[in-house]
């Protein structure tokens, strides 16, 4: 079992390397999922992010799709994108992922940290992006 830090990570990279180690067998439990960034401006973030949620208000908002507003849901969901997760194999995967906003005490110590540089452009965390889209910390 893997215990990975995101704080500072880059959402898509990260996600591409969970999505492999996950479709091996590998359990993994994610901590701070909503330190993790996106690169780029967050007006081009928020409006793509936006298109998404606003598809579900269309017409019945009760019908999907159904887009996630919590950071830990958000960046499992950006996992799911990566795996073929409708059939057994991707399903398996996706259920061996755990995902959690800020580190539950039985992770502290054994978490893995990675050797992260912050991009030399724009960025937005998960935190922010989900606020954005209306998300409220209850922390």
């Amino acid at each position: 079992m893997k215990i990975i830090d995101a704080q500072g990570a880059i959402l898509g990279r990260l996600s591409a390397k969970l999505a492999k180690a996950l479709l091996k067998g590998e359990k993994i439990i994610v901590v701070n999922a909503e330190q993790a960034i996106m690169t780029g401006s967050m007006d081009n973030i928020y409006a793509k992010y936006k298109q998404r949620l606003d598809r579900s208000d269309r017409g019945n908002p009760t019908k999907g799709p159904h887009f996630p507003r919590t950071p830990d849901k958000l960046f499992k969901r950006t996992v799911r994108g990566m795996l073929n997760y409708r059939t057994e194999r991707g399903k398996r995967a996706l259920d061996n992922l755990k995902v959690y906003i800020g580190t539950p005490t039985e992770y502290q110590e054994k978490t893995e940290k990675h050797d992260i540089r912050p991009p030399r452009t724009d960025y937005v965390t998960i935190s922010e992006l989900c606020q954005e889209l209306g998300w409220r910390d209850r922390t």
